[in-house]
């Protein structure tokens, strides 16, 4: 049998509602977006890195920065993150996508690979290491990984209507049970209440002191900075008053 092709996606745009510009926000030296890509990269079972960003003019800056950094990339439309995803899939011949978002610049190649190895050891149409409530997330916010089939997201790019599923992806496969064959991969013991992603100032500022005590370096890995914030708990506090967005929230500027 031929070898499946896995091809990680990350989706990126500069509106940010809360923090605009972020994904090229520095961090060390370099924009959020670059650590996110660096990182995927070091994934020993992602096959390609793909940017998907949008056809707005405002996301010009992060093609360009693809194009001056040799990384793959493709654009689409702003709102239909869905399609963005299903045409960056379909261009770059995915067999098995990983979706990442580019305001994860902590995200761990370990926790991708033990995501995507769950999801084929299982046999299943979709795994994610975190889903919105009623389920229980168990890994830090900022390391959040999902993935599916080619096949699994063709049909919910056909079938998917609601703006939610349309602007955040995946939520066809696990809104109805039974649709899809789906696997939540859970840590024990449970970090969920952990906050290292990027979406305010507060945000940024815990992210940065975090790459700051790894002077920089990239492979790093979350059990690591795992072992740095409960040496100084007051990092933490940093972002303690960050509320998520919820899952059927949709962009404001939807059109």
């Amino acid at each position: 049998m031929e070898k499946q092709r896995i091809t990680s996606i990350v989706q990126a745009r500069m509106g940010s509602s809360r923090l605009p510009g972020k994904v090229l926000l520095d961090i060390a030296g370099k924009p959020m977006l670059q650590w996110v890509v660096e990182r995927v990269r070091l994934s020993r079972l992602v096959d390609e890195v793909v940017v998907a960003t949008t056809d707005a003019p405002d996301d010009e800056q992060i093609a360009l920065f693809c194009q001056q950094n040799a990384i793959s990339f493709m654009r689409g439309s702003p709102h239909d993150v869905l399609d963005r995803y299903y045409q960056a899939a379909l261009q770059f011949k995915a067999d098995i996508i990983v979706r990442v978002t580019a305001d994860c610049p902590l995200i761990d190649p370990l926790v991708i690979d033990h995501t995507i190895a769950n999801f084929l050891q299982q046999d299943v149409d979709f795994a994610a290491n975190r889903l919105p409530p009623p389920w229980k997330r168990t890994y830090p916010i900022g390391l959040d990984t999902e993935v599916c089939t080619f096949t699994g997201l063709q049909r919910a790019w056909t079938e998917a209507k609601e703006p939610f599923e349309r602007e955040h992806v995946m939520p066809y496969f696990y809104d109805l049970e039974g649709r899809f064959k789906i696997l939540l991969v859970n840590h024990d013991p449970d970090y969920g209440h952990l906050r290292w992603t990027v979406d305010t100032q507060q945000d940024l500022d815990l992210v940065r002191r975090i790459v700051d005590h790894f002077n920089g370096q990239v492979d790093f890995h979350w059990h690591e900075i795992l072992a740095f914030v409960e040496e100084h708990p007051e990092l933490s506090e940093i972002n303690a008053d960050v509320k998520a967005k919820m899952t059927q929230e949709v962009d404001e500027n939807r059109k």
